[in-house]
């Protein structure tokens, strides 16, 4: 099927682009509520699993703090705060910076990025090396090899699988590699809302455990100024974590979830969408969220224009 139009660029008044996608919004019980477009056809969620990534890891025996944890679910910003926090991590598994198989790169956060430019690239600036750090943290207390720690044979990516298995209810039948290394497994849109929707009602265990810590730390899932954090600040009890190609998924405390993927993979169209969908279900994602979907169209350096969801998703 050819998924709808979600989002509309208008620039002087005339519609220039167009972003087409599908989004499942799922009840506390696991059906569907809403949806819009093909909802069961397997995607690559990207950084959206972190959450599960990390029930896997819990499930497994891994000891960690709540902060740590939160990093760990996180495609953070490379802030000074977020480097120290993963190479904290590898120090106490006896590993260092080096132990990282994520590539080198430079912080997401501009000021950040030009305080170290001439440093150059580093693996722990990588907005996965919280996950990574998480991820030989797991290996190293297990007594598992940290060597390959990232190949989908070995032992930890196992266990992380069953557990995206598990929490989507979905056999994983595709598995790629993620931008930063580690396996990554296709499931569909449904599947991941409801899995979101699972970890802020378990009564407790490793999915709580995820949840809480993820919204009780919101600055170490994103950090300054991005939509996890400022939107996990704002919205009470609210779960939320972003992913590369347009992906995104959240869920309210009554287990309530949204799911979304954009089709060309345009994180732009992420925002418009997210903030349109808290209103439908009745929930006021505060100044500071709405200022994120104001982000201009440009003409002349002033802005021409809007990103807005498609007339009539919501009626």
């Amino acid at each position: 099927m050819t998924n709808p139009v979600l989002v509309e660029v208008v620039r002087s008044g005339f519609v220039e682009s167009v972003h087409r996608g599908a989004l499942v919004i799922t009840a506390p019980d696991g059906s569907v509520r809403f949806s819009a477009g093909d909802i069961e056809r397997p995607v690559y969620p990207r950084s959206s699993n972190k959450p599960l990534q990390a029930v896997g890891m819990l499930r497994a025996g891994l000891t960690i703090g709540d902060e740590e944890l939160a990093l760990g679910c996180g495609s953070h910003n490379g802030e000074p705060g977020h480097v120290e926090g993963a190479l904290a991590m590898l120090s106490r598994a006896g590993l260092t910076e080096d132990a990282l198989a994520c590539p080198p790169a430079f912080p997401l956060h501009e000021p950040s990025m030009l305080a170290v430019a001439s440093a150059g690239k580093r693996r722990a600036a990588m907005n996965c090396s919280g996950k990574h750090a998480a991820m030989l943290m797991t290996c190293a207390q297990l007594g598992w090899p940290t060597k390959d720690y990232e190949a989908e044979i070995h032992p930890l990516q196992k266990v992380v699988q069953a557990a995206v298995a598990d929490l989507t209810s979905e056999t994983i039948e595709t598995v790629g590699v993620d931008g930063c290394g580690a396996p990554l497994f296709a499931f569909s849109l449904t599947g991941l809302a409801r899995s979101f929707g699972r970890l802020v009602t378990a009564m407790g265990g490793p999915e709580r455990r995820v949840a809480d810590a993820v919204r009780a730390h919101p600055w170490q899932v994103a950090g300054t100024g991005r939509e996890d954090t400022v939107l996990m600040r704002n919205v009470e009890g609210l779960l939320s974590k972003g992913g590369a190609e347009g992906v995104h998924a959240f869920a309210l405390p009554d287990g309530t979830a949204l799911a979304l993927k954009i089709d060309d993979g345009a994180a732009r169209a992420r925002i418009p969408l997210l903030l349109a969908t808290l209103r439908h279900l009745g929930i006021d994602p505060g100044e500071e969220a709405g200022a994120l979907a104001r982000e201009a169209v440009l003409g002349g350096g002033k802005p021409v224009g809007e990103l807005r969801v498609a007339e009539g998703l919501y009626g």
